[in-house]
């Protein structure tokens, strides 16, 4: 059974704006972002397209209104909000929803 908790992994104040950071919930590997407007987004930190679990590592970013990441490895860009590729529409990244609450940032990931 596949059931969603929210896990505490690190306080807000650690994560740099514009900066990725890794965390680790079970056996699944996150990608945490925070924007230069204090949003914090988690996507899967395994990058689809290199299969490397390097997504934290990317660079943090904007096309128009859509917070992006751009991979470390090949460059391919991502929607920070839904992990949609922007360049390819065939290729996806999981998006974890996240909540700050009391200085502290959860994510929601389904146990594995």
């Amino acid at each position: 059974m596949n059931t969603i908790t929210a896990v505490a992994v690190c306080s807000y104040d650690v994560l740099l704006p514009e900066r990725g950071v890794a965390a680790l919930i079970g056996q699944r590997q996150i990608a945490l972002f925070r924007t230069h407007d204090g949003t914090v987004y988690a996507l899967d930190n395994h990058d689809p397209v290199s299969g490397a679990n390097v997504m934290s590592r990317g660079i943090v970013g904007s096309r128009g209104d859509v917070p992006t990441v751009a991979s470390p490895m090949f460059k391919e860009v991502y929607d920070l909000r839904t992990g949609q590729c922007l360049d390819d529409p065939d290729v996806t990244i999981p998006a974890y929803g996240v909540q700050v609450v009391d200085g502290q940032v959860l994510v929601s990931a389904g146990d594995e």
